[in-house]
């Protein structure tokens, strides 16, 4: 699972970034140049320190989600399509998180004159819509073009030309592309075309240290922090955070939920397993099958797929042990259609 992280010009876009992955990448701008900052974060979840303390094991590995801190968005770049270079950053993501500038410095000037929130998304969102529609219209010309010269399997050139002109029609309206329906053939069509509004958003309303999240209805998930000091606290040990936190009145770290949002927006769950030697947490698609998620530790298993031998987390949690939840029923052995949920802790058969 991989984010990439953007935004304009000063909306501290690597700060997030830092607090995010308790980096210190510098937060001053780079003349010119497309620079990439990336990270690896464990995904804070305390199920896995209770599975951890049960069974002891060697090691303990949580989740991981990667952030990528990019260049940032320049206003009118998309005019004659983002950058090549920018493009191909941005289409390996998985995921958006546009930062959005609310703080006020004297430091700093934005770069529009004054700090406007709403404005700066609907700037960002229209880049990457604008990039989309010249991609679209450039693909629409070639199919037009393949059409004159003929010699192309015709069934497909139509079955392309009328998703294109419907992705047209979308874009012309304003309306991104990820919130339209696709056959699962449009879906592997559309798959290695890199267009950036079918992917999902979050915006992070970047505060200043005391201020309140701005009044903003957007048709996407949201979360406002105050990016500077969440860095600072990220930065400090354990113990000296918890003393600032408390001096501060800070309950949580709203990254964590940023964190948690990460994983509604790209729709992933969490699945364990636990033994002696490791007791892990992987992540897969909600709605994947026994068989997809078994992938996801290794494609051996996939291919090979048995049976999965499945327990809920609640049940083993409350229950005590692997011997109790067997004793009462709660472990059963799954097929390969079975849906996997949030929490459960799988062992699998497989013939490989």
């Amino acid at each position: 699972m991989k984010l990439g992280i953007i935004g304009l010009p000063q909306s501290g876009k690597t700060t997030i970034f830092n607090a995010l992955t308790r980096g210190n990448a510098p937060t001053t701008a780079s003349a010119g140049r497309i620079e990439v900052h990336q990270a690896v974060v464990d995904v804070p979840d305390p199920r896995v320190d209770v599975l951890s303390k049960m069974f002891n094991p060697r090691k303990t590995i949580y989740a991981k989600i990667t952030y990528a801190d990019i260049a940032g968005l320049e206003t009118g770049s998309a005019k004659g399509g983002i950058s090549g270079q920018l493009l191909n950053l941005l289409n390996q993501m998985d995921a958006l998180i546009l930062v959005v500038r609310c703080f006020e410095s004297d430091l700093v000037m934005h770069p529009q004159g004054s700090v406007n929130p709403l404005r700066d998304v609907e700037m960002m969102t229209s880049e990457l819509l604008l990039n989309d529609l010249i991609a679209v219209e450039r693909k629409l010309e070639r199919l037009a073009e393949e059409r004159k010269k003929g010699g192309t399997d015709k069934t497909v050139n139509a079955r392309q030309t009328e998703l294109f002109e419907r992705l047209h029609k979308a874009l012309s309206d304003n309306k991104p592309l990820r919130d339209l329906e696709y056959t699962h053939e449009e879906e592997k069509e559309l798959s290695s075309f890199g267009l950036l509004t079918r992917k999902r958003i979050l915006t992070v309303f970047n505060l200043g240290e005391g201020q309140t999240a701005p009044e903003v209805k957007l048709d996407y998930p949201s979360v406002a922090l105050m990016g500077k000091l969440e860095m600072e606290i990220a930065q400090l040990s354990p113990e000296d955070a918890a003393v600032f936190m408390e001096e501060y009145g800070i309950k949580e770290l709203s990254l964590n939920r940023m964190i948690n949002l990460s994983y509604e927006l790209l729709q992933e769950q969490t699945f364990f397993t636990v033994g002696e030697d490791e007791v892990r947490a992987w992540t897969t698609r909600r709605g994947a099958t026994a068989q997809e998620a078994a992938g996801e530790i290794h494609t051996d298993l996939s291919r090979g797929f048995v049976r999965a031998e499945v327990v809920a987390y609640e049940d083993l949690a409350a229950l005590g042990s692997m011997h109790e939840a067997k004793a009462k029923g709660k472990f059963r052995l799954e097929g390969k259609e079975y849906i996997v949920k949030d929490g459960d802790i799988m062992h699998v058969r497989s013939s490989l």
